[in-house]
């Protein structure tokens, strides 16, 4: 029974339609989420072909956000541009910085603005330590992590001139276990924690926020390609809830830390992992 003080709060059913939930706290205040919580919001994201990008570009756009999609598959990012109400597709390589300025100025000139910024982009193939080459640690370091750098400094300067904005940093939950043979990913996701750490101090004065997820065994087309079925059932045996984590699982939380729902959080690391670490 709800207490004398009790008021409405809207929240948002599994339909995605609001209802309303009695909340006791004083009867003049009133908790409202909105029923498009992105609704106005530019957002740019990379790795958005497939996969986690794609799955975050997919809820993004249903929560009314104008989007900019970058991955080097550009026929599979049109691809999904092509079937979203607001989106951009751009082709590039987010190892250096040229694949950013024209996605950013594309964004300034049409919208005046970039308020979410998602770092998805990645790779993690298998190498055992002792057989890797230079070339190897080089590439993985500069797509996990060398490509945040790049995007971030294309980004920020916007944020800072307007005093707001939403970074979210794609990690691992490997960088809480440790991995053989993913010694390079390990470590490039490592930085991508440190990387988010630090800037939430220095960019906080500028009410920009930046957090970090980090995924566990996402059943993902490129998780296919190097996990076998047995590995991913190890995986899963793992974890407290006993069923494989979906790539909408990981953009649900890039949509809470990109909304306003998250704006008394910064330098955090989220977990999406079914319960396979808790730290």
């Amino acid at each position: 029974m709800p207490c004398r003080n009790s008021c409405p709060i809207n929240t948002i059913s599994s339909s995605g339609r609001n209802h309303v939930v009695e909340k006791s706290h004083h009867p003049r205040t009133r908790y409202r989420i909105p029923h498009m919580l992105l609704k106005d919001r530019v957002a740019l994201i990379t790795g958005a072909a497939t996969g986690i990008g794609e799955a975050v570009a997919r809820l993004f756009a249903a929560e009314g956000a104008d989007l900019f999609l970058i991955d080097r598959d550009l026929e599979g990012c049109r691809s999904v541009a092509a079937s979203l109400p607001s989106a951009v597709a751009f082709g590039g390589d987010v190892r250096f910085a040229a694949c950013f300025a024209p996605v950013i100025e594309r964004a300034v000139a049409q919208f005046g603005r970039v308020d979410v910024l998602i770092n998805n982009a990645g790779v993690y193939p298998r190498q055992a330590f002792l057989e890797m080459t230079e070339a190897q640690w080089d590439e993985m370091q500069e797509i996990n992590l060398k490509s945040m750098f790049h995007s971030m400094q294309a980004v920020l300067p916007h944020m800072v001139a307007r005093g707001s904005g939403k970074v979210v940093n794609i990690s691992s939950v490997t960088f809480h276990l440790g991995m053989a043979a993913l010694t390079h990913y390990v470590a490039s996701k490592g930085g991508v924690i440190g990387l988010t750490r630090s800037l939430a101090r220095e960019m906080g004065s500028h009410n920009i926020h930046i957090n970090c997820i980090t995924p566990g065994a996402i059943k993902t087309l490129a998780e296919a390609r190097v996990v076998s079925e047995e590995q991913a059932r190890e995986f899963m045996s793992h974890q407290c809830l006993q069923r494989r984590i979906m790539p909408l699982d990981v953009a649900r939380v890039c949509l809470f830390l990109a909304s306003e729902l998250s704006d008394g959080m910064t330098g955090q690391t989220l977990n999406v992992d079914g319960g396979w670490v808790m730290h």
